[in-house]
């Protein structure tokens, strides 16, 4: 269930007993909340994961949608002639073996997809798609930051939901109260308060982490199962 931001807001404004929003204008929150929104996104893209039905433009290589972060997943074909599973390969594989992939001819139904973090916004596809190949993708969506209300207002004046999954709000909410306690880092255990907010923002984003893994396929949970080899969805063994 979504979580409003003014009640996020809310929760760092009680917590520091400035509920007159002197010493931290709501606006000041609310700068504090996006940065921690982006910050969350930063360690776990996969907080912000969205699923979409892209169209292919034509060739090898195709782009996330304007709200893409970095790729997740290419899960299957999703045109009307083809549901068919795509499996990631390794490109390094394809350019050894076949060095003029790029230029063979295009298909409507896509058989493998290949990813390099260094460019995160992009993909490729084999074989090279026709601007009628559809594929479903599962991305990180970059979080929407949100408004800062007028000088001066309350926190009932924040409008709109958080990016983030409503499981990671303490978390952001950590983030935030690390920030606020920065500004008055001078003020007697205030660093301390700062730096013990970041290491609970901090835990909490590994901790969650490790228990998603800990429940997760044993395909995804495996530590032998390698992502990007020329056999990425076989374990190693089999």
């Amino acid at each position: 269930m979504p979580i409003a931001a003014k009640d996020v807001v809310q929760r760092g404004v009680v917590t520091t007993q400035d509920t007159t929003s002197i010493r931290w204008p709501v606006g000041e929150w609310v700068r504090y909340l996006n940065d921690g929104q982006r910050e969350i996104m930063l360690h776990r893209p996969d907080a912000f994961n969205k699923s979409a039905t892209v169209t292919c433009v034509a060739g090898s290589k195709q782009a996330l949608p304007a709200d893409g972060a970095k790729l997740i997943d290419v899960q299957r074909n999703a045109s009307a002639s083809s549901q068919r599973a795509i499996r990631i390969c390794n490109r390094e594989i394809l350019d050894a073996q076949m060095p003029n992939w790029h230029a063979i001819a295009g298909s409507e139904e896509i058989v493998h997809f290949m990813y390099d973090p260094r460019e995160p916004k992009a993909f490729w596809v084999y074989p090279p798609a026709l601007a009628t190949a559809k594929v479903e993708i599962n991305y990180s969506a970059t979080p929407t930051d949100i408004a800062e209300p007028a000088a001066g207002s309350d926190y009932t004046a924040v409008a709109g939901n958080i990016s983030v999954a409503d499981i990671y709000a303490n978390a952001l909410l950590d983030y935030m109260l690390y920030r606020v306690y920065l500004k008055d880092a001078d003020y007697a255990g205030n660093g301390a308060r700062a730096q013990a907010h970041f290491a609970a923002f901090a835990t909490a984003l590994g901790l969650e982490l490790k228990s998603t893994m800990a429940v997760a396929p044993v395909s995804v949970a495996n530590p032998n199962f390698r992502q990007g080899s020329s056999a990425a969805a076989i374990p190693v063994g089999e």
